[in-house]
């Protein structure tokens, strides 16, 4: 039987690097084994495990989430044709400004590790000494929060340097203000209970978990049109090498990430196999409150935010080209690429 319960020390521990991962000046998480192939960190014990509890959850009839970032799939905004008619034309700043963003965001992903997270053996009937959900706070959610936000003590940075690091590869120095980014990129938070019959704290640690993951689809979503810009032959004419190298570490990324969104999976999973206790002295099948949390969260990221950034964005990218001494021109183009996408989706 594969081995089901593991201490935080073993879920942190990373695979012994032929060489470290150095990017830009920056010393970074992971590293290399001796054939020059990225490894991730702290995945010597918790990919196994991952595999472990996933195993066990689908011998008990159990599955990961039904979902995938397919979900999210529709026009992005600017599109990846629209980013690269503004890079062709000396308007970086839009490209610059996503991932510098997109490396905000992933630092603020370090909570993770920082703050602890109500014990779920508290509201779940069943034993979780033996599932992922067992151990959030025995190192699984902090390892997730490090790969984020890497260890500033340390000076080993995470996804957040990494996106920053690629960044400065692609578009060399630059004198482009620092981006503000939005408080809340996830659904909002609201004050009122949706799930009655269980704790308001655990009610509010699915949702966590469930935008979490929803960010990480986001995130994926992001990887294939960061990747086709930087490996596209006509830009980055003059930094051309340095923009495909760039590339590589954006898979290196989306290498990490794949253990987070299987992770999250898992545990959104194994809350889906397991009954609750209710405040009333019942019970209450976690997939019940798993699905509604999930149903008003997609909602939110398929009918309601895109609509609310495209608006936005196009306010924003309007002034941003009609500063160009060709904005005018240059603004129909834009538009005509909008529309393209949308009768050519």
């Amino acid at each position: 039987m594969n081995k089901l319960v593991y201490s935080e020390e073993e879920l942190m521990q990373s695979h012994d690097y032929a060489a470290p991962h150095i990017e830009a000046g920056h010393r970074l998480h992971g590293g290399f084994d001796e054939s020059g192939t990225y490894a991730p960190p702290r995945c010597l014990v918790r990919s196994p495990a991952i595999a472990a509890w996933t195993e066990a959850l689908r011998e008990r009839g159990g599955d990961w989430l039904a979902a995938d970032s397919s979900l999210l799939a529709g026009i992005r905004y600017p599109s990846a044709a629209q980013n690269k008619l503004l890079l062709m034309e000396g308007l970086d700043l839009t490209f610059w400004n996503t991932l510098t963003i997109t490396g905000k965001i992933e630092a603020r992903g370090r909570v993770l590790a920082d703050i602890s997270f109500p014990d779920f053996q508290g509201l779940v009937v069943e034993d979780i000494s033996g599932m992922a959900i067992g151990h959030l706070n025995k190192g699984l959610l902090a390892a997730h929060g490090i790969d984020e936000g890497g260890e500033l003590e340390k000076g080993i940075g995470g996804h957040d340097t990494m996106w920053f690091a690629l960044r400065d590869l692609a578009f060399g120095e630059t004198d482009f203000p620092d981006p503000e980014v939005a408080d809340n990129i996830g659904r909002p938070e609201q004050d009122a209970t949706r799930i009655s019959q269980i704790p308001l704290e655990y009610e509010r640690t699915v949702y966590f978990l469930l935008n979490l993951l929803l960010i990480e689809f986001r995130a994926e979503r992001g990887f294939a049109m960061t990747e086709t810009l930087l490996l596209d032959p006509d830009l980055f004419t003059g930094r051309r090498k340095e923009a495909e190298h760039a590339a590589k570490i954006v898979d290196r990324i989306r290498t990490d990430e794949a253990i987070h969104v299987a992770s999250l999976r898992l545990y959104l999973g194994e809350l889906c196999s397991v009954n609750f206790k209710a405040v009333d002295g019942g019970t209450i099948p976690g997939k019940d409150v798993v699905d509604t949390l999930w149903q008003e969260i997609v909602h939110w990221a398929i009918a309601e935010q895109p609509r609310l950034i495209a608006e936005q964005q196009k306010k924003l990218m309007t002034e941003r080209i009609l500063s160009h001494d060709d904005g005018e021109e240059i603004l129909a183009r834009f538009n005509a690429l909008e529309d393209e996408a949308t009768e050519n989706p």
